[in-house]
C-alpha cells in the first residue's frame, strides 16, 4: 500500500474512532478536525514527510480519547506508529493536574516525532481556544492554558524551527486577544 493510501486509511480510522466526539469549544467542532489539522500542520509548516509521524499525528488522540488499544494501532499501522502515539498519550486514570504536570516534565525526553506532534497539538488547541473558547472558560483559564502549553513546548524546543516559530506566533496572537479581556 502506498504512503497516501496508508495516510488516508489512518484518517478514516481516526474519523471512525472519533465519530461521536466534538471539541470542547462553543462551536463544538467535529473532533476529527483536530488530528487532521495537527498532521496537516506537520506537513505544511514543519515540512514533515515521514509517514509514521504523519500517521501518528492523525491517530495521536485515539488511545487517550476513544479506548483504542495500542495493539490495534500496531496491527494496522505498525510498531513505529504505535510507539509515537503511546508517547503522546496521557494516562486518563490520573487526575487532570497530574497529567498536565507529567506532560510538561516528560516533553524533553520525547522522540523527535512525538515532540513535533506535541507542538502542533498545542498550536491547534490554542487556535481553537481563541476562535471558539469553551463557554465555561474565562480569560484567566485561557491564559493559564497558554502558560502550560508554553512549558510543554519549551521541553520540545530544537525539534523544528518553523513549527516553534508558528507556536510563538499563535501564543503572541492569543495573548494580544486575551489582553483586552478581564
Amino acid at each position: 500500500m502506498g504512503d497516501v493510501a496508508v495516510l488516508l486509511r489512518a484518517v478514516a480510522f481516526s474519523a471512525a474512532k472519533h465519530r461521536n466526539q466534538r471539541r470542547k469549544g462553543a462551536e463544538a467542532f467535529p473532533y476529527i478536525n483536530h488530528p487532521v489539522e495537527v498532521a496537516e500542520m506537520l506537513a505544511s509548516v514543519a515540512g514533515v514527510t515521514d509517514l509514521d509521524t504523519l500517521v501518528a499525528a492523525v491517530l495521536h488522540d485515539t488511545i487517550e480519547d476513544t479506548g483504542t488499544g495500542g495493539e490495534e494501532i500496531e496491527t494496522l499501522f505498525g510498531r513505529g506508529v504505535r510507539a509515537i502515539v503511546e508517547e503522546v498519550t496521557d494516562d486518563k486514570r490520573l487526575p487532570k493536574d497530574q497529567r498536565k504536570k507529567l506532560q510538561a516534565e516528560r516533553a524533553p525526553g520525547l522522540s523527535t516525532p512525538a515532540k513535533l506532534i506535541r507542538i502542533a497539538d498545542k498550536i491547534s488547541n490554542i487556535q481553537e481556544l481563541m476562535q471558539s473558547p469553551p463557554q465555561h472558560w474565562p480569560a484567566q483559564r485561557r491564559r493559564e492554558y497558554l502558560e502550560w502549553a508554553r512549558r510543554v513546548v519549551d521541553g520540545c524546543l530544537g525539534s523544528n524551527e518553523a513549527l516553534e516559530h508558528r507556536f510563538d506566533e499563535i501564543v503572541r496572537q492569543a495573548r494580544d486577544l486575551l489582553s483586552g479581556e478581564a
